[in-house]
């Protein structure tokens, strides 16, 4: 069985784990595009990681099944809550909760695995490609307010 996405979890896990460390708590509030801050983007990403992690629980007792949401109504509705929260602790959280989703992935066995994979969402296995997408953003931002001071 292809356990790939252990591999580039890991990186991406490193990679945000890296900024985290390196991120100033003045950069953490540091307005981004639609309200968001990079203390924000931290804050989604470790939402998103945390559901992914309760599914992988209910679907280990329950079986794997669709579980659709509105993605932008979810981001949308969280927004106030994301922007109330210290934003170290943001940022502390989108950490732990990939270390937490990436262990559970790891650890699970492969009939699980192939039944995510039957649903056909590549994201469901691979965290990475969620964590680089807003790392991407992360760091575009940053290079760009750089170039302007």
């Amino acid at each position: 069985m292809d356990r790939s996405f252990v591999a580039e979890n890991a990186k991406e896990r490193q990679r945000l784990s890296s900024l985290v460390a390196q991120l100033t708590d003045e950069q953490l509030n540091l307005p981004m595009e639609n309200g968001w801050t990079i203390a924000v983007a931290l804050a989604h990403l470790a939402f998103w990681d945390q559901r992914s992690l309760m599914l992988m629980r209910k679907w280990k007792v329950t079986g794997v099944e669709p579980s659709p949401i509105d993605i932008d109504v979810t981001n949308d509705a969280l927004l106030p809550l994301w922007l109330a929260l210290p934003p170290r602790t943001a940022a502390k959280l989108a950490v732990s909760s990939a270390e937490a989703i990436d262990h559970e992935l790891e650890e699970s066995p492969s009939k699980l695995i192939s039944a995510i994979e039957n649903l056909g969402e590549r994201f469901r296995l691979y965290r990475s490609e969620h964590r680089k997408l807003h790392l991407d953003q992360i760091e575009e931002f940053l290079r760009k307010i750089e170039l302007e001071l």
